[in-house]
């Protein structure tokens, strides 16, 4: 698989008609995914809104398509929604993200679940729509972005403590093997239909990191270590089934990206080994758009694993403008002093919506931010 050594990471900025959807959507509770019969006129809306993306795409020469992410409202509970056993509902409050003046910004509410059944990855809405993009994208590959799985076990497990008397799991481990016998599912029905690239979303690593300031998993709390080797185990379950179906497994990790804003802070390094060395996945697509990720040097703690590859998310998203070309340039010939230049990728730091009302620049500004992330690309990479 040829690549352009730019990255997209996966979401685009929604176009306004198929907005006028995702709004609606937002504020009703009495609705079930993937919400088509819901709303006249939202599939064919959003159909058409991703043929017209995978044509922009191209024309700005990304060589792993996505379809923008056009048909999800968040960029990890809608694979939850799909799910047989899962039930959405409006949640009395959302996420906390930083503000821009440092205060707490609040999200979305509608991200509360319920299990009513045993989780099923079975039928599931997201191989329909991989069908549509890969009969578009002809020979250009195409990547499907999920919701990390232990990330997933945490909003269920830890936040949510959706198992117990009464429910479905009776247990955290019932409810774990569960989940991942789910994601097995539904990378085996995706492998049957032609899947080649699976990328799996993670906001949960800087959570770990004792730098940082914001994370409830931070220094102090009880059991870190443990819990993160948990995690750890649960995303290799799922990444070395992905494996043996022959799947290109690729994971993106975040430290928030909702609306310009941000989540935490905390650095690479102070997690470097369980995130990066002891994962089996085959791409990283990490964030270093600003000092939060820390020093580039814990790339160090994959020079023992020659054929992985990262994608250095050194651009931004986030804001409107171009971005600091020296300092990108700068930032790779350091990572290219610790890793194989040729495993190495450029990026944003992360999509440019991850949930559908998407970041504060225009259409046109995030494609220029494209633009120059290519010619960046082509430039080092000659």
């Amino acid at each position: 698989m040829t690549q352009s050594r730019f990255q997209l990471v996966g979401s685009l900025l929604r176009p306004s008609d198929l907005l006028t959807y995702k709004d609606q959507i937002e504020h009703r509770e009495d609705i079930q995914y993937p919400f088509y019969q819901d709303f006249a006129g939202y599939q064919a809306t959003e159909t058409q809104d991703i043929t017209h993306v995978i044509a922009e795409q191209k024309a700005h020469g990304i060589d792993v398509l996505t379809d923008g992410e056009y048909s999800k409202s968040m960029w990890h509970l809608d694979f939850i929604w799909g799910f047989g056993g899962i039930e959405r509902h409006i949640a009395d409050h959302g996420y906390t993200f930083e503000d821009h003046d440092g205060s707490n910004f609040e999200t979305r509410k509608d991200i509360a679940l319920t299990i009513t059944a045993p989780l099923s990855g079975k039928n599931h809405h997201f191989i329909d729509i991989f069908k549509e993009v890969k009969a578009q994208a002809g020979d250009t590959p195409v990547k499907t972005t999920v919701w990390g799985a232990a990330h997933a076990y945490t909003e269920l497990a830890v936040f949510d403590h959706l198992y117990g008397d009464g429910q479905v799991y009776q247990t955290a481990a019932e409810l774990k093997a569960g989940l991942i016998n789910a994601y097995k599912e539904f990378l085996f029905d995706y492998r049957q239909a032609g899947g080649q690239v699976i990328q799996f979303d993670d906001c949960l690593w800087e959570l770990f990191a004792d730098d940082n300031q914001k994370s409830f998993f931070a220094a102090g709390n009880g059991g870190v270590a443990d819990l993160a080797d948990e995690f750890v185990a649960i995303n290799n379950a799922v990444c070395d089934y992905g494996h043996e179906l022959g799947l290109k497994v690729w994971t993106h990790n975040c430290r928030g990206n909702y609306a310009s804003r941000h989540a935490a802070g905390g650095s690479y390094a102070a997690i470097a080994t369980k995130f990066l060395k002891d994962q089996h996945y085959d791409r990283f697509f990490l964030e270093w758009d600003d000092d939060r990720a820390g020093d580039i040097s814990a790339l160090k703690a994959l020079q023992d694993r020659p054929n992985v590859e990262v994608v250095l998310g050194l651009l931004s998203s986030k804001n409107a403008g171009l971005d600091d070309e020296q300092r990108v340039l700068r930032l790779l010939d350091q990572a290219s002093a610790i890793l194989p230049k040729e495993n190495l990728y450029l990026s944003h730091q992360c999509g440019f919506a991850s949930c559908d009302g998407g970041n504060e620049l225009s259409a046109d500004q995030e494609w220029a931010k494209i633009d120059q992330g290519q010619q960046l690309a082509a430039a080092y990479w000659a």
